[in-house]
């Protein structure tokens, strides 16, 4: 999403929620994890084997690093890739069922903001453990990030909420969250948005998951997020690496963020601005304006929440 033309979201706000995937959270009862995946088409495969071996040279020694500086040279290498939206929900308006394992939706050649984030992790990742592009491997680490605990099950055991994605990422080992440590603020708000916009998520027509929805909206009450205010950005941004995560916090009821994307800084010295998947500008670009500038022209926002990829 543009930080500078957000009218289209505010009068959708549904499909805000669809896509940045805001629905949570615990798994349906029926599916199993796992599963068959869709093979790549010519390009996808293409591009994750030019991206691996950009990454990974064959016969060169691997120079290890943070893994964000390898996920944003990726993202690097996205930029100009297509803004789809609504990806993730395909199946469901093709009529799928919410209850039953969902369809890994995977892709290089289309992204929405956490889609990117998703892929260019996944590539990464790759890079780093064994330098051969494929597909399958791509769609273990996509899995991974995307669904509670790894275990793609049902509609509701994705990781809906981006905050959510962030906690149950660093409890598995996958992101650290710096929101406290970067003197972030406790944002105690109640997550509320998918049940009371229940008519815009084609998947809680389902009573059942939208139940589901809802009790573990209310589970989420309990967990802390920090949210650095967008007037202490500029005194942190020297503590935000390129490629740590970012997730743009909003006052908007009931919802933690409207957007997310990577932070991205060319030059060890050069000012820190924002990689990312935007809805208004249509394909993957680096922000002309630094991260604190994008972000205070962002309409009811509140800050940004950080976490930090890891190995």
């Amino acid at each position: 999403m543009n930080s500078f033309d957000r009218r289209e979201f505010l009068k959708r706000v549904g499909a805000v929620g669809a896509a940045l995937g805001i629905f949570p959270l615990e798994a349906c009862a029926t599916g199993k994890p796992g599963g068959k995946i869709d093979p790549p088409t010519p390009e996808d495969q293409r591009r994750l084997s030019a991206w691996v071996s950009k990454l990974s040279p064959p016969g060169v020694r691997f120079r290890r690093g943070p893994l964000g500086w390898s996920a944003a040279a990726v993202g690097e290498m996205a930029i100009g890739t297509p803004y789809e939206a609504f990806t993730l929900e395909q199946y469901l308006k093709a009529g799928g069922d919410p209850v039953q394992q969902e369809p890994l939706a995977l892709s290089l050649t289309k992204f929405d903001c956490v889609t990117l984030v998703e892929a260019c992790l996944a590539v990464a990742r790759i890079a780093r453990k064994s330098g051969k592009p494929s597909w399958g491997a791509f769609a273990d680490e996509i899995e991974r990030m995307r669904y509670r605990g790894g275990l793609r099950i049902g509609f509701a055991s994705r990781l809906h909420y981006f905050s959510e994605w962030i906690s149950d990422g660093e409890k598995r080992g996958l992101v650290r969250d710096l929101g406290k440590e970067l003197g972030g603020n406790l944002d105690s708000r109640p997550l509320r948005f998918m049940t009371e916009h229940r008519a815009s998520y084609p998947g809680l027509k389902n009573d059942f998951v939208f139940r589901e929805i809802g009790n573990m909206e209310r589970a989420l009450d309990a967990r802390a997020r920090y949210v650095i205010p967008t007037d202490r950005i500029s005194l942190v941004s020297d503590k935000i690496q390129s490629g740590d995560v970012l997730a743009f916090a909003t006052s908007i009821a009931g919802l933690d963020v409207t957007h997310a994307a990577f932070a991205y800084r060319e030059k060890t010295t050069g000012p820190l601005r924002v990689l990312h998947a935007p809805l208004s500008g249509g394909s993957v670009e680096i922000s002309q304006r630094s991260l604190s500038d994008y972000v205070t022209a962002i309409k009811r926002s509140t800050g940004i929440l950080v976490a930090r990829p890891l190995d």
